[in-house]
């Protein structure tokens, strides 16, 4: 790879499609007593079919041609390779926007809403509302691998994707679409390029300082629970319990589990199709959302790619990295921003309507934000809102550009 911008075509070797099917078939599967309620985690009989279709009834191939459907290119940005897709605009001026996804997802999470983006016209929108979309793969994810350097975090992946969008591209100034781990990169983006964005939309309020302090792994900040009313404190552990395990592991024992889920790629898809299935829309049924080609879509590509251990690091450098802001101006970040949110994701304490979401946003992160253009909160959609509920973040990236232009 080069430091210029390259064509790049999802062609996966036949060996390796070859050594993954091998390692299928080769599945010793876990004796799982007492879990048909998953309370000890997923189950075998839950996994085993999905692992059965993918060794004997998941076309890839089928998949290329659906990715490459798309134009690829990869890049060299400053020693990192970087993947991404890149759809034109139709419209009388469309501007760039960067749409970056989370763990575990993929670049193929957003592509619901990347050519109604592009295209609106095409899809009953105004041609006015018309976007260049840029999706790339987060560094050590997917195809923007391998990485050549174990200090990734959502720091430098900003300061990658500012070069990638400005130098690489071209773009003075662009727009930022981004959920999940993403959405901590386009805070990044806001609070240190401000000037060279139209604004940011984001899918979760994280602020840049998380993962600090002695219990860097404890989502709560180690803050007491006892005393919390009764039903903020069932929120709490609803919260953790959804969330804390893989924060946890990934923290303090990243490279451990990594050489099991490197190695086999049925432990590999449990761990991330566990948060999969928990972090979706509870109040929906999991399998209407995810088809198990989208599942073994994803886990595919983390698989080829033997992306699975650089994507968890990505959590230990923001600690062991720590963010270190760019300015001393208040609120933190700058650029006009928006925010969608899901009720069908695992929220704040006591956020059980549009009002009781808004409230917690404005009192956890409010504060952060110079400019905040809009918050919206949908009642379908969880974790993963670009692909289980992609009018949703059409509308609202509409919403929120719309007079930024």
């Amino acid at each position: 790879m080069t430091d210029t911008l390259e064509p790049f075509v999802v062609n996966v070797e036949q060996d390796v499609l070859d050594d993954l099917r091998s390692r299928l078939k080769a599945t010793r599967f876990a004796p799982d007593l007492d879990n048909e309620d998953e309370a000890f985690g997923l189950s075998t009989a839950y996994l085993k079919p999905i692992v059965e279709y993918w060794a004997d009834g998941f076309d890839w191939r089928a998949v290329e041609a659906r990715l490459n459907g798309y134009s690829h290119h990869r890049v060299d940005v400053g020693g990192t390779p970087v993947h991404f897709i890149r759809e034109p605009g139709k419209g009388p001026a469309p501007i760039p926007l960067l749409l970056m996804h989370g763990w575990p997802w993929t670049f193929w999470d957003w592509s619901k809403v990347i050519r109604p983006l592009a295209d609106p016209g095409a899809y009953g929108g105004d041609p006015a509302d018309a976007f260049d979309v840029i999706v790339p793969s987060l560094p050590g994810f997917a195809f923007s691998t391998p990485l050549t350097n174990g200090k990734e975090n959502f720091v430098s992946m900003a300061d990658r994707f500012h070069t990638l969008m400005t130098e690489v591209l071209g773009h003075e100034r662009f727009g930022v679409g981004a959920a999940d781990y993403g959405a901590l990169v386009g805070a990044q983006l806001g609070h240190k390029y401000a000037d060279s964005l139209h604004g940011i939309h984001l899918g979760n309020e994280m602020l840049l300082t998380i993962f600090q302090g002695d219990r860097h792994w404890d989502l709560t900040g180690g803050a007491p629970i006892d005393q919390l009313p009764a039903g903020q404190r069932a929120d709490m552990v609803n919260f953790v319990n959804t969330y804390v395990s893989h924060v946890a592991v990934h923290m303090l024992d990243g490279q451990t589990i990594t050489h099991g889920l490197n190695d086999s790629p049925v432990g590999m898809l449990a761990w991330i199709l566990k948060r999969w299935k928990k972090w979706s829309d509870q109040n929906g049924v999991f399998e209407d959302s995810y088809p198990m080609d989208h599942i073994l879509t994803n886990a595919t590509i983390y698989w080829v790619n033997q992306a699975i251990g650089s994507s968890i690091r990505a959590y230990k450098n923001v600690n062991r990295h720590p963010w270190q802001p760019s300015h001393d101006r208040t609120p933190a970040v700058e650029a006009p921003a928006g925010f969608t949110f899901h009720l069908g994701d695992a929220a704040p304490p006591g956020a059980h309507d549009r009002e009781q979401r808004v409230a917690a946003f404005k009192k956890a992160a409010g504060h952060f934000y110079a400019d905040v253009r809009q918050v919206n909160v949908h009642e379908k959609g969880g974790h993963f809102g670009p692909w289980e509920n992609p009018e949703a973040w059409i509308d609202d990236l509409r919403t929120t550009f719309r007079p930024l232009r």
